[in-house]
């Protein structure tokens, strides 16, 4: 017979959602911050002229990183907005913070200082996202100039220096913005601030997609039979997602027998998981911004890269081999979802810390020894899990990309699999956390009611 408990997480009734008021102040905070994000996509920055801006975005950005970001920022790329680079160089700079304290004693040290630490580290991620910001900012800034030069569309009103300086000010305010309201979402609101503001700007790509899939249908450019099969393609990988981000192996822990209320000897069990896929969508990110740079590189300098030159048709031929659904692509994409997949694994996940504090807890895996011994047999099983789901990821992010290249439908990457992938993950991790919050809910509810009787019994 099921729990109480039980009964409760499987069957949440929402009619009680009407009551949660506080799960309804946090649905209301995320949607209002959400809804700012979109407004904020459609200020342009100064110097700019909206109207030959998208003339000189639709000759430029035929593939490439630039599309890959646009996508991510909601559309505020291809309109030259203050958030044009979104929330990508605060993810970067994490990241970087990430693999620098695992690799440096220094800041390794930082770390365990527990709250105090995250707090050390949280302000080097933000010099960094300042630092990186303003990096790209003004390689953004001297790129357009460069573009509406050589396509003669006046997109910058007034080039120069001053307009880079600008711009680069705007941009640095835009993402820093971005980073303090996802801060926000997550501390007042539901699920995770930064993931919920790239998932926005995937969203909001979404209908202009459809719309160009039916279109393609309705003049003939792409049969029914090609339509129907995209469709079907991203449902089954949408339904592999889902089944496959809450997949977790469990290793069995056990803590020494302790004494009751009762004077009964009870031995405590739990379990470790371990997701199998631990390095969540990093990979496909890490990969596809190295394979997609030269592209960048060369849209950025417009054709100051590529020349008559053995350099400028080095650049070009490596652009025609990197363009997405090509073989090398392909295999260059692949090789790099995997080898990032393990490095992050190794990265967020340390079995010999693992180690270390479930023997000063107490407890054991049942058959393997305290301290060496279980450190080589996490990572054994964490390595051929990772196995597992660096073959997963390397699937979904693929399979789009060959089917579409492989139809000539090369307008639709940017649906891929890694949109894909933030999409479900979002979802499913702010589905969950409202679940918990209904649950809590009814909890303290059953709370309420037993200290009433408790009383009245009194």
């Amino acid at each position: 017979m099921a729990s109480n408990a039980e009964k409760m997480a499987s069957g949440l009734n929402l009619s009680k959602f009407g009551q949660a008021t506080d799960l309804k102040k946090r649905l209301w905070f995320t949607l209002g911050a959400l809804i700012i994000f979109r407004l904020l996509s459609f200020v342009p920055l100064p110097g700019i002229d909206p109207v030959a801006q998208a003339e000189l975005y639709k000759a430029s950005a035929s593939g490439g990183i630039l599309e890959y970001f646009n996508t991510f920022s909601g559309g505020s790329l291809e309109r030259m907005s203050l958030i044009a680079l979104g929330v990508m160089p605060y993810i970067t700079a994490s990241i970087v913070v990430q693999l620098a304290a695992s690799l440096s004693p220094t800041l390794a040290a930082i770390k365990k200082e527990g709250e105090t630490g995250r707090k050390k580290l949280n302000q080097y991620t933000r010099y960094g996202t300042v630092f990186l910001t303003a990096i790209q900012g003004y390689v953004l800034a001297s790129g357009l100039e460069s573009q509406a030069a050589a396509s003669g569309i006046a997109a910058v009103v007034d080039p120069g220096m001053m307009f880079r300086i600008v711009a680069t000010v705007s941009l640095i305010g835009g993402t820093m913005f971005l980073m303090w309201l996802g801060e926000q979402v997550t501390a007042r609101g539901i699920g995770n601030g930064i993931s919920l503001i790239i998932m926005a700007g995937i969203v909001a790509q979404l209908p202009r997609l459809v719309a160009s899939l039916l279109e393609s249908g309705r003049t003939g450019a792409i049969d029914g039979v090609t339509i129907m099969a995209f469709i079907a393609m991203f449902v089954v990988l949408t339904l592999l997602i889902c089944f496959v981000e809450r997949a977790q192996r469990r290793v069995l822990v056990q803590y020494p027998k302790r004494a009751t209320q009762n004077g009964m000897m009870q031995q405590d069990r739990s379990h470790l998981p371990l997701k199998l896929n631990t390095a969540g969508v990093i990979p496909p990110i890490f990969a596809s911004s190295l394979l997609l740079l030269p592209l960048t590189v060369t849209q950025l300098g417009g054709q100051n890269v590529a020349g008559d030159d053995a350099a400028g048709n080095l650049v070009l031929t490596l652009n025609q081999y990197l363009q997405h659904g090509q073989p090398v692509y392909l295999l260059l994409y692949g090789l790099g979802i995997a080898f990032f997949c393990f490095f992050y694994t190794a990265v967020v996940f340390n079995p010999e810390e693992t180690a270390d504090n479930l023997k000063k807890a107490g407890g054991f895996v049942p058959g393997i020894r305290p301290g060496k011994n279980t450190q080589d047999y996490l990572d054994y099983v964490l390595t051929r899990i990772t196995v597992l789901g660096a073959a997963y990821l390397v699937f979904v992010c693929l399979l789009p990309d060959y089917v579409m290249g492989a139809t000539g439908q090369t307008q639709f990457f940017v649906i891929g699999g890694t949109s894909l992938l933030i999409m479900v993950n979002v979802t499913v991790d702010t589905i969950s956390q409202i679940q918990s919050h209904l649950l809590a809910h009814q909890y303290g509810d059953l709370l309420k009611k037993a200290k009433l009787k408790g009383n009245r019994g009194r």
